[in-house]
Protein backbone atom coordinates (compact mmCIF):
# COMPACT_ATOMS: atom_id res chain seq x y z
CA UNK A 1 0.00 0.00 0.00
CA UNK A 2 1.12 3.82 -0.69
CA UNK A 3 0.66 5.79 1.91
CA UNK A 4 1.68 9.96 1.46
CA UNK A 5 2.08 12.13 4.42
CA UNK A 6 1.54 16.31 3.98
CA UNK A 7 3.47 17.88 6.32
CA UNK A 8 3.21 21.39 6.18
CA UNK A 9 5.46 21.85 8.94
CA UNK A 10 8.49 19.74 8.20
CA UNK A 11 10.47 19.98 11.31
CA UNK A 12 11.14 19.24 14.93
CA UNK A 13 8.48 16.52 16.25
CA UNK A 14 6.48 16.82 13.33
CA UNK A 15 9.15 15.58 11.09
CA UNK A 16 10.22 12.67 13.22
CA UNK A 17 7.25 11.13 13.97
CA UNK A 18 6.85 11.35 9.88
CA UNK A 19 10.53 10.07 9.02
CA UNK A 20 10.48 7.54 11.70
CA UNK A 21 6.68 5.90 10.67
CA UNK A 22 8.19 5.81 6.90
CA UNK A 23 11.07 3.84 8.52
CA UNK A 24 9.28 1.81 10.36
CA UNK A 25 6.27 0.94 8.44
CA UNK A 26 5.48 -2.27 6.73
CA UNK A 27 3.98 0.01 3.81
CA UNK A 28 5.67 2.26 0.74
CA UNK A 29 5.37 5.56 2.71
CA UNK A 30 6.34 9.04 1.39
CA UNK A 31 6.41 12.30 2.38
CA UNK A 32 5.73 15.73 0.97
CA UNK A 33 6.16 18.56 3.25
CA UNK A 34 7.43 22.01 3.54
CA UNK A 35 9.87 24.23 5.78
CA UNK A 36 9.09 24.07 9.35
CA UNK A 37 8.41 28.02 9.83
CA UNK A 38 5.65 30.27 9.28
CA UNK A 39 2.90 28.41 11.09
CA UNK A 40 0.39 30.58 10.25
CA UNK A 41 0.84 31.14 6.96
CA UNK A 42 1.25 27.49 6.75
CA UNK A 43 -1.73 26.74 7.64
CA UNK A 44 -3.15 29.05 4.59
CA UNK A 45 -1.16 28.85 2.11
CA UNK A 46 0.52 25.18 2.29
CA UNK A 47 -2.42 23.45 0.78
CA UNK A 48 -1.81 25.56 -2.48
CA UNK A 49 1.71 24.72 -2.68
CA UNK A 50 1.41 21.23 -1.44
CA UNK A 51 -1.65 21.12 -4.22
CA UNK A 52 0.84 22.13 -6.82
CA UNK A 53 3.94 19.86 -5.86
CA UNK A 54 1.59 17.18 -5.46
CA UNK A 55 0.33 17.62 -9.16
CA UNK A 56 4.35 17.82 -10.63
CA UNK A 57 5.00 14.92 -8.88
CA UNK A 58 4.37 11.03 -9.35
CA UNK A 59 2.45 10.12 -6.21
CA UNK A 60 -0.16 7.62 -6.66
CA UNK A 61 -1.09 6.85 -2.91
CA UNK A 62 -3.83 4.45 -1.90
CA UNK A 63 -4.47 6.93 1.51
CA UNK A 64 -3.52 10.53 1.80
CA UNK A 65 -2.67 11.42 5.76
CA UNK A 66 -2.60 15.16 6.53
CA UNK A 67 -1.58 16.70 9.43
CA UNK A 68 -3.31 19.78 11.39
CA UNK A 69 -1.23 22.53 9.82
CA UNK A 70 -2.99 21.32 6.48
CA UNK A 71 -6.26 23.06 5.51
CA UNK A 72 -7.49 20.12 3.53
CA UNK A 73 -10.68 21.00 2.25
CA UNK A 74 -8.42 23.22 -0.18
CA UNK A 75 -5.80 20.61 -0.95
CA UNK A 76 -8.58 18.10 -2.10
CA UNK A 77 -10.69 21.26 -3.53
CA UNK A 78 -6.92 21.81 -5.71
CA UNK A 79 -6.19 18.00 -6.51
CA UNK A 80 -9.85 16.73 -7.21
CA UNK A 81 -8.88 15.12 -10.57
CA UNK A 82 -6.47 12.79 -8.77
CA UNK A 83 -7.14 12.56 -5.36
CA UNK A 84 -11.22 12.00 -5.51
CA UNK A 85 -10.91 8.56 -5.13
CA UNK A 86 -8.27 8.62 -2.29
CA UNK A 87 -9.03 7.92 1.33
CA UNK A 88 -8.08 10.93 3.47
CA UNK A 89 -7.08 11.18 6.88
CA UNK A 90 -6.12 13.86 9.07
CA UNK A 91 -3.78 13.40 11.84
CA UNK A 92 -3.78 16.26 14.43
CA UNK A 93 -0.61 16.52 16.51
CA UNK A 94 -2.14 19.49 17.93
CA UNK A 95 -5.12 22.03 16.73
CA UNK A 96 -6.28 25.75 17.24
CA UNK A 97 -9.73 24.90 19.22
CA UNK A 98 -8.31 24.40 22.57
CA UNK A 99 -4.78 25.18 21.95
CA UNK A 100 -4.18 28.16 24.74
CA UNK A 101 -3.25 30.94 22.69
CA UNK A 102 0.02 33.24 24.05
CA UNK A 103 -1.86 36.72 25.42
CA UNK A 104 1.10 38.54 23.74
CA UNK A 105 0.34 37.03 20.17
CA UNK A 106 -1.24 40.19 17.94
CA UNK A 107 -3.88 37.93 15.76
CA UNK A 108 -5.79 37.06 19.36
CA UNK A 109 -6.01 41.09 19.90
CA UNK A 110 -7.41 41.42 16.79
CA UNK A 111 -9.74 38.84 16.69
CA UNK A 112 -8.02 37.15 13.88
CA UNK A 113 -7.53 33.59 15.49
CA UNK A 114 -10.77 31.95 14.55
CA UNK A 115 -9.87 31.58 11.07
CA UNK A 116 -7.33 28.64 12.16
CA UNK A 117 -10.09 26.92 14.08
CA UNK A 118 -12.28 26.76 11.15
CA UNK A 119 -9.41 24.84 9.20
CA UNK A 120 -9.01 22.28 11.59
CA UNK A 121 -13.00 22.01 11.55
CA UNK A 122 -13.19 22.15 7.86
CA UNK A 123 -10.05 19.24 7.37
CA UNK A 124 -11.96 17.30 10.31
CA UNK A 125 -14.84 17.42 8.38
CA UNK A 126 -13.95 16.74 4.81
CA UNK A 127 -11.70 13.86 5.82
CA UNK A 128 -12.42 10.13 6.20
CA UNK A 129 -10.92 9.50 9.41
CA UNK A 130 -9.74 12.19 12.50
CA UNK A 131 -7.06 10.40 14.20
CA UNK A 132 -5.58 12.45 18.07
CA UNK A 133 -2.81 11.48 19.18
CA UNK A 134 -4.28 11.03 22.88
CA UNK A 135 -7.75 10.45 24.27
CA UNK A 136 -7.55 13.74 25.80
CA UNK A 137 -6.94 15.69 22.51
CA UNK A 138 -9.73 13.60 21.15
CA UNK A 139 -12.20 14.97 23.87
CA UNK A 140 -10.56 18.68 23.66
CA UNK A 141 -11.82 18.72 20.59
CA UNK A 142 -14.59 17.13 20.12
CA UNK A 143 -16.41 19.10 23.14
CA UNK A 144 -15.04 22.41 21.86
CA UNK A 145 -16.50 21.79 18.45
CA UNK A 146 -19.92 22.67 19.60
CA UNK A 147 -19.09 26.18 21.62
CA UNK A 148 -17.00 27.35 18.62
CA UNK A 149 -19.45 26.42 16.15
CA UNK A 150 -22.44 28.54 18.60
CA UNK A 151 -19.71 31.80 18.09
CA UNK A 152 -21.27 32.42 14.55
CA UNK A 153 -24.69 34.22 13.97
CA UNK A 154 -26.36 31.46 11.75
CA UNK A 155 -26.58 28.49 10.15
CA UNK A 156 -24.10 27.07 12.78
CA UNK A 157 -24.09 23.47 11.46
CA UNK A 158 -23.94 21.64 14.86
CA UNK A 159 -24.95 18.46 13.36
CA UNK A 160 -21.71 17.87 11.77
CA UNK A 161 -19.91 17.56 14.84
CA UNK A 162 -21.82 14.17 15.48
CA UNK A 163 -20.16 13.57 11.53
CA UNK A 164 -16.90 14.10 12.97
CA UNK A 165 -17.58 12.19 16.11
CA UNK A 166 -18.64 9.18 14.26
CA UNK A 167 -15.35 8.94 12.47
CA UNK A 168 -12.82 10.11 15.05
CA UNK A 169 -10.11 7.65 16.68
CA UNK A 170 -7.23 7.59 18.83
CA UNK A 171 -3.89 6.69 17.33
CA UNK A 172 -1.05 7.85 19.80
CA UNK A 173 2.43 9.72 19.07
CA UNK A 174 4.89 6.65 17.88
CA UNK A 175 8.28 7.71 18.99
CA UNK A 176 11.53 6.18 18.63
CA UNK A 177 12.51 5.15 22.30
CA UNK A 178 15.08 2.84 21.63
CA UNK A 179 17.21 5.48 20.33
CA UNK A 180 17.31 6.59 24.03
CA UNK A 181 18.93 3.49 25.16
CA UNK A 182 21.84 3.77 22.91
CA UNK A 183 22.80 6.41 25.28
CA UNK A 184 22.63 4.95 28.48
CA UNK A 185 24.24 5.96 31.24
CA UNK A 186 24.09 4.81 35.11
CA UNK A 187 23.18 7.29 37.75
CA UNK A 188 25.89 8.69 40.40
CA UNK A 189 24.70 7.04 43.50
CA UNK A 190 26.70 9.62 45.55
CA UNK A 191 25.43 12.94 43.31
CA UNK A 192 23.02 14.85 44.66
CA UNK A 193 19.31 14.35 43.40
CA UNK A 194 18.90 15.69 39.68
CA UNK A 195 15.79 17.72 38.91
CA UNK A 196 14.89 17.93 34.51
CA UNK A 197 13.00 20.54 32.91
CA UNK A 198 13.09 19.07 28.75
CA UNK A 199 10.62 20.99 27.41
CA UNK A 200 10.25 24.10 25.74
CA UNK A 201 10.96 27.63 26.87
CA UNK A 202 7.60 28.61 26.05
CA UNK A 203 4.30 30.20 28.17
CA UNK A 204 2.06 26.69 27.35
CA UNK A 205 5.12 24.90 29.41
CA UNK A 206 4.25 26.97 32.83
CA UNK A 207 8.11 27.45 33.64
CA UNK A 208 6.91 29.93 36.34
CA UNK A 209 5.18 27.45 38.69
CA UNK A 210 8.02 25.37 37.72
CA UNK A 211 10.76 27.30 39.08
CA UNK A 212 8.19 28.70 41.67
CA UNK A 213 8.54 25.05 42.97
CA UNK A 214 11.92 24.74 43.25
CA UNK A 215 12.36 27.89 44.55
CA UNK A 216 10.21 26.15 47.68
CA UNK A 217 12.66 23.31 47.89
CA UNK A 218 15.30 25.65 48.02
CA UNK A 219 13.78 27.90 50.44
CA UNK A 220 13.25 24.52 52.37
CA UNK A 221 17.18 23.64 52.15
CA UNK A 222 16.28 20.09 50.64
CA UNK A 223 19.42 19.06 48.83
CA UNK A 224 18.93 19.04 44.76
CA UNK A 225 20.81 20.13 41.44
CA UNK A 226 18.66 21.60 38.89
CA UNK A 227 19.20 20.36 34.37
CA UNK A 228 17.30 23.07 32.60
CA UNK A 229 17.14 21.43 28.93
CA UNK A 230 14.39 22.29 25.52
CA UNK A 231 14.46 24.99 22.94
CA UNK A 232 13.56 28.63 23.09
CA UNK A 233 12.23 30.43 20.13
CA UNK A 234 11.58 34.42 19.32
CA UNK A 235 10.84 35.49 22.57
CA UNK A 236 13.05 33.65 25.50
CA UNK A 237 10.66 33.76 28.69
CA UNK A 238 12.49 36.04 31.46
CA UNK A 239 12.15 33.42 34.59
CA UNK A 240 14.64 30.67 32.85
CA UNK A 241 17.53 33.17 33.48
CA UNK A 242 15.75 34.75 36.17
CA UNK A 243 15.71 31.62 38.52
CA UNK A 244 19.30 30.17 36.93
CA UNK A 245 20.79 33.22 38.65
CA UNK A 246 18.89 33.13 41.95
CA UNK A 247 19.86 29.36 42.18
CA UNK A 248 23.70 29.52 41.48
CA UNK A 249 25.38 26.57 41.59
CA UNK A 250 22.08 23.91 41.81
CA UNK A 251 21.78 24.49 37.82
CA UNK A 252 24.07 22.26 36.29
CA UNK A 253 23.11 22.59 32.68
CA UNK A 254 20.78 25.50 31.22
CA UNK A 255 19.83 25.88 27.21
CA UNK A 256 19.47 23.80 24.16
CA UNK A 257 21.57 20.76 23.61
CA UNK A 258 22.19 19.95 19.71
CA UNK A 259 23.34 16.57 20.58
CA UNK A 260 20.98 14.31 20.94
CA UNK A 261 23.78 11.79 22.64
CA UNK A 262 24.02 14.66 25.24
CA UNK A 263 19.91 15.24 25.43
CA UNK A 264 19.62 11.68 25.88
CA UNK A 265 22.34 11.40 28.79
CA UNK A 266 20.60 13.93 30.49
CA UNK A 267 17.53 12.29 30.62
CA UNK A 268 19.43 8.87 32.23
CA UNK A 269 21.03 10.97 34.54
CA UNK A 270 18.04 13.16 36.04
CA UNK A 271 15.50 11.57 38.85
CA UNK A 272 12.95 13.58 38.94
CA UNK A 273 10.46 15.04 36.44
CA UNK A 274 8.54 17.58 37.42
CA UNK A 275 5.72 19.10 35.23
CA UNK A 276 3.87 21.72 35.70
CA UNK A 277 2.61 22.21 32.03
CA UNK A 278 -1.24 24.21 30.78
CA UNK A 279 -1.00 22.89 27.64
CA UNK A 280 0.08 19.18 26.23
CA UNK A 281 -2.07 17.09 24.16
CA UNK A 282 0.37 13.97 24.37
CA UNK A 283 3.80 15.11 25.79
CA UNK A 284 6.65 13.30 23.41
CA UNK A 285 9.39 15.18 25.76
CA UNK A 286 7.84 13.83 29.20
CA UNK A 287 7.21 10.23 28.05
CA UNK A 288 10.90 10.12 26.56
CA UNK A 289 12.02 11.05 30.15
CA UNK A 290 9.79 8.34 31.81
CA UNK A 291 11.37 6.19 29.45
CA UNK A 292 14.37 6.79 30.89
CA UNK A 293 13.38 5.73 34.51
CA UNK A 294 13.36 9.63 35.62
CA UNK A 295 10.49 9.77 38.53
CA UNK A 296 7.46 11.62 36.68
CA UNK A 297 5.25 14.29 39.25
CA UNK A 298 2.93 15.07 36.50
CA UNK A 299 -0.56 17.87 37.08
CA UNK A 300 -3.90 15.32 36.83
CA UNK A 301 -4.54 17.00 33.73
CA UNK A 302 -4.32 17.15 29.82
CA UNK A 303 -2.39 13.96 28.06
CA UNK A 304 -0.48 12.87 31.41
CA UNK A 305 -2.55 10.00 33.41
CA UNK A 306 -2.94 8.13 30.09
CA UNK A 307 1.20 7.81 30.39
CA UNK A 308 0.93 6.42 34.05
CA UNK A 309 -0.89 2.76 34.62
CA UNK A 310 -4.45 3.42 36.59
CA UNK A 311 -2.57 1.91 40.21
CA UNK A 312 0.44 3.97 40.10
CA UNK A 313 -1.64 7.31 40.04
CA UNK A 314 -1.22 8.25 43.06
CA UNK A 315 2.50 7.85 43.38
CA UNK A 316 2.79 10.21 40.15
CA UNK A 317 -0.06 12.56 39.58
CA UNK A 318 -0.77 15.70 41.44
CA UNK A 319 -3.86 18.23 42.30
CA UNK A 320 -2.50 21.41 43.36
CA UNK A 321 0.52 23.09 43.46
CA UNK A 322 1.15 22.18 47.45
CA UNK A 323 0.99 19.02 46.54
CA UNK A 324 3.75 19.14 43.97
CA UNK A 325 5.90 20.77 46.49
CA UNK A 326 5.23 18.11 48.59
CA UNK A 327 5.63 15.25 46.45
CA UNK A 328 9.00 16.67 45.31
CA UNK A 329 10.77 16.77 48.50
CA UNK A 330 9.44 13.33 49.53
CA UNK A 331 11.23 12.16 46.63
CA UNK A 332 14.00 14.57 47.52
CA UNK A 333 14.78 12.69 50.91
CA UNK A 334 13.71 9.33 49.67
CA UNK A 335 16.20 9.65 46.66
CA UNK A 336 17.17 5.82 47.04
CA UNK A 337 13.80 4.84 46.84
CA UNK A 338 13.13 7.28 43.60
CA UNK A 339 16.20 5.81 41.80
CA UNK A 340 15.13 2.16 41.90
CA UNK A 341 11.71 3.08 40.64
CA UNK A 342 11.45 1.38 37.12
CA UNK A 343 8.90 3.98 34.93
CA UNK A 344 9.79 2.65 31.10
CA UNK A 345 6.99 -0.03 30.85
CA UNK A 346 4.63 2.60 31.02
CA UNK A 347 5.23 4.30 28.00
CA UNK A 348 7.37 1.90 26.13
CA UNK A 349 4.04 0.37 24.18
CA UNK A 350 4.97 4.23 22.57
CA UNK A 351 7.68 3.04 20.62
CA UNK A 352 7.69 2.46 16.71
CA UNK A 353 8.36 -0.98 17.45
CA UNK A 354 4.61 -1.93 18.49
CA UNK A 355 3.03 1.76 16.98
CA UNK A 356 4.09 0.61 13.34
CA UNK A 357 1.81 -2.20 12.94
CA UNK A 358 -0.62 0.37 14.89
CA UNK A 359 -0.34 2.84 12.11
CA UNK A 360 -0.46 0.05 9.44
CA UNK A 361 -3.28 -1.40 10.42
CA UNK A 362 -5.43 1.85 10.81
CA UNK A 363 -4.67 2.76 7.66
CA UNK A 364 -5.26 -0.47 6.15
CA UNK A 365 -9.01 0.03 7.71
CA UNK A 366 -9.13 3.24 5.99
CA UNK A 367 -8.49 1.91 2.93
CA UNK A 368 -10.61 -0.75 3.24
CA UNK A 369 -13.38 1.01 3.97
CA UNK A 370 -13.27 3.99 1.34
Amino acid sequence: MRILILEPFLAGSHAAWAKEYAEHSAHDVAILGLEGRHWKWRMHGAAVTLARLFAEGAHEPDCIVATDMLDLTVFLALTREMTADVPTAVYFHENQITYPWSEKDRDRARERDVHYCFINYSSALAADAVLFNSEYHRNAFLDGLEPFLDGFPDHNERGTVETIVAKSGVLPLGLDLGRLDRHRVERDPGRRPLLLWNHRWEYDKNPDEFFRAVTALDRQGLDFDLAILGESFDVEPAVFRDAASALGDRVVQIGYVESFAEYASWLWKADILPVTSIHDFFGASVVQAIYCNCYPLLPRRLAYPEHIPAQRHADHLYDTFGDLVGMLAERIERIEDTRMTETRSFVSRYDWETMASAYDSTFESIVSSA
